[in-house]
């Protein structure tokens, strides 16, 4: 995906390459990084070609939670050299979108609305000097996740001045097929697409005894109409009979 405009420190045409990657493929204030999951690549791909030696990658947690209240969250963004040579200059983007908002990577500069990526609403750039072969470097990455939407990290790697990309993860979306809107916090999984109880809205709408019978009620009219499908059908092939 292109940016808006050049610039040296931004994002590139064709270097952010959204558009190769599949819609498939950022806890409350207590959440940190002992809450998430060992690392992942999961939706990465190297991009263009890096220096002979170098292997960039990046990891994000498998878990993540999402204060329900405050809809903050805490997410470990890492860039690993998995090469027998050192990197030099490079640097790591971390871009949200959709209802992942980056709010904050410690030891990085935002990057100015107009040179974000299409349909990114936040981003970070992290200069990162050099990495050693089999060296890694991890951010701490703060944002928000309203849980009413999807939403999805981006996390290329580029050289320093932005004009090729080693290796991009995602978009990857975070999310989960279970939202917990009642609780104080909602895990969400690495690689899932969001399923809210109410997409779109600005707040989860409250489970409880009359939504359950909201739902009884139209599984009895299920069942209501199956059964008296059924007896049709016995009633008519009791007549085919008779005849």
């Amino acid at each position: 995906m292109s940016s808006r405009r050049t610039h040296r420190t931004t994002i590139t045409t064709g270097s952010l390459v959204i558009a190769s990657f599949s819609a498939v493929l950022i806890l409350s204030g207590t959440a940190g990084a002992d809450d998430q999951g060992p690392g992942s690549s999961k939706g990465g791909k190297a991009v263009d070609q890096a220096p002979t030696g170098v292997e960039l990658t990046t990891l994000l947690p498998e878990k993540i939670s999402v204060d329900n209240s405050s809809k903050k969250t805490e997410i470990t963004a890492t860039v690993k050299n998995g090469g027998t040579k050192e990197s030099g200059r490079i640097s790591l983007l971390v871009v949200g979108f959709d209802g992942l908002t980056v709010k904050d990577v410690k030891g990085c500069s935002p990057i100015a609305e107009n040179n974000l990526p299409e349909g990114a609403n936040s981003g970070f750039s992290c200069p990162v000097d050099n990495l050693a072969a089999g060296a890694s470097k991890s951010y701490a990455v703060d944002a928000t996740y309203d849980p009413g939407k999807a939403g999805k990290i981006c996390l290329p790697v580029q050289n320093a001045d932005g004009t090729k990309t080693f290796w991009q993860q995602g978009p990857v979306p975070f999310g989960t097929t279970n939202p917990s809107p009642d609780a104080p916090a909602t895990p969400l999984l690495l690689g899932t697409d969001n399923q809210p109880v109410n997409p779109g809205a600005d707040e989860l709408p409250k489970t409880g005894p009359a939504e359950q019978l909201a739902v009884l009620g139209a599984a009895g009219a299920s069942m209501v109409a199956a059964g008296a499908a059924a007896l049709w059908w016995s009633r008519r092939r009791t007549e085919d009979a008779r005849g």
